[in-house]
């Protein structure tokens, strides 16, 4: 046994090896863990005891390894949503789990992959890339561990095998709150960013630009400015009692938001622990990572509750990069509203009506088809004059249209498109008796429904669909014995011409002796590559870059720095293998008009003229919605009428919406 809070330090419980995961691994496994006398499915299980050195109780770390060639599931969808699709599959998966504590003392069963309970699983492949699955601590199940010391132990093991990227999903929440929003704001970064991770990749095309200027946007709103901004609002009072208590019982001065959140979340254990009478969400906490895929629904909203937000057509065109004059919008959105009218007037009419015919009945009016196009794209839960326009499915046909409805008569507008927590209202104001109560209620006003602030509102649902963070281990060239390389297979072995646009697989750490020969290189190479990957089973180096000059007789120290990349070429690579990506053997394209040009886990849809995928919720098909059976892009709608006009549909992201820094915060978001 080895202890808990000790185990995969340096020297604990064996020296930190010098080779690269693949090797690593079966040192550990054979050093540090016992071979159970069952398994999974025909994979091996292996199991490390650790023991909790002050509450003296035994933890089981068990370790799986999943043989791909057998796998129900060969292809990793983690790596495909992370931007990794591009990556060989490896042969091997290893599944690092710790069990809920009631099944510490129970053998692993079938659905083990499957199981949301764990307090810890992580999947590494064998060429060291890995996505940390599940975490729960002592609010996600836990009797015994806190989620710090669960993660400590994974960041030492990863450390430790010298894995080379790990990725996580951050849904983790805490009393209704997103933590990733709430630790964003506090501390500059999400709960696991204190363990190294930043930012991987975001939904419905969010970049890490966009991300770093939404932090910066909701970190630096001023609390003088917060209260002011929230004066003649309902909560107003109770905000400004916040405010007040944490700024006299601080010995810093408080001036933002970020310094109000961090000294609050430094105070929670400390606070005297009086009742106080809030109306707080009761929605569990879990910090449970769930895997995304193409099918799954991961936004909760649901169809009794909207989001009675609108935007006016006169403020989306204002943050809008046009080219075109606000008057000339304004008239353009006018006369589609006009002909929306007159068909919800006709009484053989159900009311809606398709892109086309509303930009045939506007070009009546208006010449300029490109004009048209770019109203159309971005008249969806608008508010135009006394009119809501609206674009949704058709249940009967199954077709995207248009549909007004007059302002002010109850339509809801928008579905959220994240679950948001109702307005808290404190029937009895006690700052400081809850710390986290008063955290949810700053959280829940100011950060989700700050009034009349598009750009805090841009700021929060940027963060909100950051989900995807990464820690990467940089390649270290410790051992004075050994010369390690990272060695990448050229392109015109892996892809066809037509697919040189796709990025290249990540490189293959190749550890050999300080006095290894060019031919000895070649052998380890090919090697590494037929333990690591499917389609290499029969790999043959033919050459190496850099080395073109040398026979294979050569001693390689002095020739070549340890720790270079070095261009592999060779043959017997089986490009018809179809475990050959990562994203499978399926060619998919994506492009949505919010810039997403890959699979991001979000709910999507393709279209069944031009095949492009596109998220569901960016087509106007709310999550609540089934797909239709039938589904044609806005684009391919264009082309299938008969031409009246000349289309200029394209598919543009959020560039369109950017919008002009606003003085008071000095800064500009892209999203």
């Amino acid at each position: 046994m080895y202890g808990f809070h000790t185990f995969a330090d340096p020297g604990c419980p064996m020296k930190p090896p010098t080779g690269a995961f693949r090797d690593n691994i079966r040192v550990f496994l054979h050093d540090c863990a016992e071979t159970e006398d069952y398994d999974v499915h025909g994979m091996p299980i292996w199991c490390t005891l650790l023991v909790h050195e002050t509450k003296s109780f035994v933890i089981p770390l068990y370790t799986i390894e999943e043989d791909v060639y057998i796998s129900q599931q060969p292809y990793c969808d983690h790596c495909k949503c992370t931007g990794w699709r591009n990556h060989f599959v490896s042969k091997r998966k290893y599944h690092v789990i710790i069990p809920v504590d009631v099944d510490w003392n129970t053998p692993l069963g079938d659905g083990v992959f499957d199981k949301q309970t764990h307090l810890l699983h992580g999947l590494i492949h064998c060429n060291g890339y890995g996505h940390l699955l599940c975490i729960n601590g002592i609010e996600g199940g836990s009797k015994n561990l806190c989620g710090r010391e669960i993660m400590d132990l994974w960041d030492r093991i990863c450390a430790h095998l010298r894995t080379r990227k790990i990725t996580v999903e951050d849904l983790a929440k805490k009393r209704s709150m997103d933590l990733r929003l709430l630790h964003g704001v506090a501390y500059g970064h999400s709960w696991f960013g204190r363990w190294g991770y930043r930012f991987c990749r975001g939904s419905f095309g969010v970049t890490e630009h966009n991300y770093d200027r939404a932090i910066e946007v909701l970190s630096s709103l001023e609390l003088n400015k917060v209260i002011a901004d929230f004066s003649g609002i309902e909560n107003f009072r109770e905000i400004k009692q916040i405010v007040r208590y944490y700024r006299d019982m601080s010995e810093d001065k408080l001036i933002t938001i970020k310094d109000l959140l961090r000294f609050m979340l430094t105070v929670k254990y400390s606070a005297p622990s009086r009742k106080r009478t809030v109306m707080a969400p009761t929605t569990a906490s879990s910090s449970y990572l769930k895997p995304s895929n193409r099918i799954a629904l991961q936004r909760k909203a649901t169809t009794k509750e909207k989001d009675a937000k609108c935007k006016r057509f006169s403020s989306v065109i204002a943050n809008m990069d046009s080219r075109w004059p606000a008057r000339r919008l304004e008239y353009t959105a006018g006369v589609i509203v006009d002909a929306l009218k007159e068909k919800k007037g006709d009484k053989y009419s159900h009311g809606g009506m398709t892109r086309q015919d509303v930009r045939d009945a506007a070009r009546i009016h208006i010449g300029d088809t490109g004009l048209l196009d770019y109203v159309l794209k971005s008249l969806n839960n608008v508010i135009v004059g006394s009119y809501i326009v609206r674009r949704s499915v058709n249940p009967t046909t199954r077709i995207l249209e248009y549909t007004i409805h007059e302002h002010g008569n109850g339509v809801n507008a928008i579905e959220p498109k994240q679950e948001v927590s109702p307005v808290l209202k404190p029937l009895v104001a006690l700052p400081g008796a809850d710390v986290y109560s008063d955290v949810v209620f700053l959280y829940t006003n100011v950060l989700l429904n700050y009034p009349e602030s598009e750009l805090v509102e841009l700021a929060t649902q940027a963060v909100l669909e950051s989900k995807r963070f990464v820690k990467e281990w940089p390649y270290r060239d410790e051992s004075d014995q050994l010369l390690s390389f990272i060695c990448q297979v050229m392109p015109n072995l892996i892809v066809a011409e037509a697919e040189l646009t796709r990025e290249l697989p990540p490189g293959e750490v190749v550890v050999v002796p300080l006095h290894a020969t060019v031919v000895e290189l070649k052998l380890a190479v090919e090697s590494a590559f037929k333990d690591t990957y499917c389609i290499m089973e029969n790999f043959w180096v033919t050459g190496i870059d850099l080395l073109e000059d040398m026979e294979d007789e050569d001693v390689l120290f002095g020739a070549v720095e340890s720790g270079s990349l070095l261009r592999v070429r060779g043959i017997g690579i089986d490009l018809g293998s179809n475990v050959r990506y990562q994203g499978g053997a399926d060619n998919w394209m994506v492009r949505c008009e919010c810039g997403a040009q890959d699979d991001d886990g979000e709910r999507m849809v393709a279209c069944d003229v031009c095949e492009v995928w596109q998220h569901t919720h960016c087509c106007g098909i709310e999550d609540s919605e089934i797909v239709p059976p039938l589904f044609v892009c806005p684009g391919c709608c264009d082309s299938l009428v008969p031409p009246k006009t000349e289309s200029s549909c394209v598919f543009e992201g959020y560039g369109d919406l950017l919008f002009d820094p606003v003085a008071e915060y000095t800064v500009q978001l892209q999203y």
